[in-house]
Formats: C-alpha cells, sequence, structure tokens
C-alpha cells in the first residue's frame, strides 16, 4: 500500500545553466509543493501504513526550505556572498535548485529519515516509494530511489545557515540524521 503526505514551501532560486534565460539569470521564487509517497507490505496497529506524526523531522526539513534563499554550491564566490550578506534564511545545496535537483535531494534525505525513524506500532517495512516537488501548478519532478544515481553528494555538502537552524523546533535532529 502507498499513502502520500504534502508539504509546501514558498522558496527563491536562480537555476543557472538552464535553457530560460528568465531563470538563468534572475532571482525567482516559486510556491513549493512537496509530495513524499510511502510504501509498506503491513499496516500497523492502527490500520495505517505509518502515523503521519512519524514525518516530523520530514516537515522541519521541508520547512527549511520556506521564505529561504536556496543556493546552488556551485555558484559564483561573489554572488554567494551577496546571497548570505542579504539573506537571513539561505539553504545552501550541491544541485542546482530545479524541480529535478530539489526531488532528488529530498528523496536523499528524507530516504534517511524514514530509515531512521522509530517505529513502534506494529509498522511493516516502511519505505520511502518517491518524492515530488511541484514547481508550478502545471509541472512537477519526480524521484525515486534508482535516480539516485543521476547525482554524486552526502549530507555534509547540504548547508543550512544559522537563521534556519535557530527556527528548528529540535535544534539536534539534523546532527542525529548526519550520525547515522
Amino acid at each position: 500500500m502507498i499513502i502520500r503526505k504534502k508539504f509546501r514551501f514558498e522558496g527563491a532560486h536562480i537555476v543557472r545553466n538552464c535553457t530560460s534565460q528568465r531563470c538563468r539569470e534572475n532571482i525567482h521564487g516559486h510556491s513549493y509543493e512537496v509530495e513524499v509517497f510511502l510504501k509498506s507490505d503491513q499496516l500497523d496497529n492502527g490500520f495505517m501504513v505509518m502515523d503521519f506524526v512519524l514525518l516530523n523531522n520530514v516537515a522541519e526539513f521541508i520547512h527549511s526550505f520556506d521564505h529561504s534563499y536556496t543556493l546552488w554550491d556551485g555558484e559564483a564566490g561573489e554572488v554567494k556572498d551577496a546571497i548570505y550578506r542579504i539573506n537571513t534564511r539561505v539553504a545552501e545545496i550541491p544541485v542546482s535548485p530545479s524541480a529535478e535537483g530539489y526531488a532528488l535531494l529530498f528523496f536523499f534525505v528524507i530516504n534517511l529519515i524514514i530509515s531512521k525513524a522509530k517505529l513502534v506500532n506494529g509498522e511493516g517495512n516502511v519505505k520511502l516509494h518517491a518524492v515530488r516537488v511541484h514547481e508550478t501548478q502545471s509541472g512537477y519532478a519526480e524521484a525515486s530511489a534508482g535516480d539516485l544515481n543521476l547525482v554524486r553528494f552526502t549530507l555534509q555538502d547540504i548547508k543550512f545557515n544559522d537563521g534556519i537552524k535557530r527556527e528548528w523546533k529540535d535544534k539536534m535532529w539534523w546532527n542525529q540524521i548526519e550520525a547515522f
């Protein structure tokens, strides 16, 4: 069985090296929807795949991008300096912040979060099935485990500035994921 949980965030970026001049040369933003699909081979004691309360760290991760500037780590140094100087919320990531880049990054991190979740209610073999990132109402990118071969990065390549970290409810959740 497959279940879905939807999250939302508002974010800004530049998508360098894309075809569209507007996207590659200008800071712009989107209202994102992120759909997380989970699957399991059995239902828990409440006849659910998994209680959504177990996705609190997933919500914290996705909300880290809300009203933030997402900065590609390959951006020019002077642009990076300016972004950090004028923004209090910056997420620096190892992929271009396109819908595809987000989908791959989110799948990678959410998969780690799900694999670390403490399942205590008779859940089955809960796995992350896919992550779908809607950048607009008419388009989305979807990533699953087989797509991770398109990129190479680690958790240490993902950086949240202090403005984002200060707002985390659990200040240690990211360190716990990194330790895993």
